[in-house]
């Protein structure tokens, strides 16, 4: 199936590694062309110069005021275009509600939600007919998740924006998507189970709950990632997508 990303330029936000990395890398393999970012510059670099010849990379925090407008400049300098942005980015401290500070709050705000919302309004302002803005959200959209208490409150309400975008943005053509990762084997899921006493019977639990019985791959999501920023995916807008082998049981 040919998904039609050649020589479409998309910004991927938070892909040095991770997510955002296994979904650049799909968009790559089907033809894209990639800005990807990440807060350290060897990092960026690094990361792009693995990925190949059609990924540049910059160092920018989402947080940062100024992100959207470097972002968007990079793609149109570096590859004559911009079709497209995935907002990734690392997600906040783990902790439940007495663990987390106010200073930790304000951090995971500015980077996970707002710094979403100036990317998302940024794109929507460049973007034509046929472009695509996505977000990497969590299954906590749906369900709070356990000793994720700063997830659970902020990535709700990015679903929610991100729906009001997808009916606001529909008529010039644009469309708006959400991906909703569970336990995908990643650094950052590796680290979650880390924290608890047994990191092997922790996983296993997690597996036991999942219809597919086991973690989902990086690749796995990447594609996922790829087919929906793709104009393949041209009828799909204002969805959020589980990718989580099953793992949400409503419908």
């Amino acid at each position: 199936m040919d998904l039609g990303l050649k020589d479409r330029v998309y910004v991927v936000t938070g892909a040095t590694r991770g997510l955002g990395n296994a979904a650049a890398r799909e968009l790559l393999a089907d033809g894209a062309k990639v800005v990807v970012t990440g807060r350290d510059e060897k990092r960026a670099a690094a990361a792009a110069a693995e990925l190949g010849p059609n990924a540049v990379g910059v160092a920018v925090d989402n947080a940062d005021a100024q992100a959207p407008a470097r972002l968007i400049a990079a793609a149109r300098e570096s590859f004559g275009g911009f079709d497209g942005i995935l907002v990734s980015v690392g997600g906040p401290p783990a902790g439940f509600v007495a663990d987390n500070t106010d200073e930790q709050w304000q951090a995971a705000f500015e980077s996970v939600f707002l710094g979403a919302v100036r990317l998302a309004r940024a794109a929507a302002a460049e973007l034509d007919e046929g472009g695509v803005i996505g977000f990497v959200l969590s299954a906590s959209v749906h369900e709070p998740i356990p000793a994720l208490t700063i997830s659970n409150g902020l990535r709700p309400g990015l679903a929610g924006f991100a729906k009001s975008l997808a009916d606001e943005l529909g008529p010039r053509g644009i469309r708006v998507v959400g991906l909703l990762p569970s336990r995908i084997d990643t650094d950052r899921v590796r680290e979650l189970d880390g924290l608890s006493a047994d990191p092997e019977a922790t996983r296993a639990g997690h597996e036991a709950r999942i219809p597919l019985r086991r973690y989902g791959t990086p690749e796995e999501f990447g594609r996922a990632a790829a087919f929906l920023l793709s104009p393949a995916a041209s009828y799909l807008t204002g969805i959020m997508l589980p990718v989580d082998g099953g793992m949400r049981h409503g419908f």
